[in-house]
């Protein structure tokens, strides 16, 4: 008889038989903190989670890093160019819609690898919303997602009919942010 080390536990022991999907949107922060926090909790559990981001580009965020510590239960695979016409954006559209399309082919290959309990499609909300994703093809994903698997969709302008779909919908709504006082986004805080 082998020991079990304290804490050590099978994936199948902690993992329900069915997966979610949850949708994180709104026009508040928190979205992809929400999501984050969901990662945490199910690598805590033995899970095995993947993080794809869509939006995220070319600015450093320090959950790039702290995901190493994590590693190899937890995964990011930043895949946008970042975000679309806002801030420093200088791709064009068919670049935005050719990095939207391959994260999303990506994420399809990954979800029915069977090597992840949780799959995160970060910001891909945005993507359906301004138009780079099509939202026939975000829906033939969710057709093919493995009963166990826990697929969280995070961004802006979740369309109603994923909110439909959903398991569990947050909207975040903003009440007060620094940037009204001028506060600029916050290292460690904001990314």
């Amino acid at each position: 008889m082998s020991a079990i080390k304290p804490g050590a536990r099978t994936r199948a022991k902690e993992k329900g038989s069915r997966g979610l999907v949850i949708v994180y949107t709104g026009e508040g922060k928190g979205k992809t903190t929400a999501a984050l926090g969901m990662a945490l909790r199910a690598v805590g559990r033995g899970w095995h989670v993947l993080m794809i981001q869509f939006g995220k580009g070319s600015w450093h965020y320090a959950e790039l890093e702290s995901s190493q510590r994590l590693k190899p239960e937890f995964e990011i695979v930043p895949m946008g160019l970042g975000f679309y016409k806002i801030l420093d954006d200088a791709h064009s559209e068919t670049e935005h819609r050719r990095a939207a399309n391959d994260a999303l082919a990506f994420a399809s290959e990954q979800m029915l690898s069977g090597k992840y309990d949780m799959l995160i499609l970060d910001e891909i909300n945005g993507m359906l919303a301004s138009g780079l994703l099509a939202l026939a093809d975000v829906m033939a994903l969710l057709d093919a997602k493995p009963e166990a698997l826990t697929l969280v969709l995070t961004g802006r302008y979740a369309p109603p009919e994923l909110i439909e779909r959903a398991d569990l919908v947050t909207e975040m709504r903003e009440i007060k942010h620094p940037y009204q006082k001028g506060i600029l986004a916050q290292k460690g805080i904001d990314y």
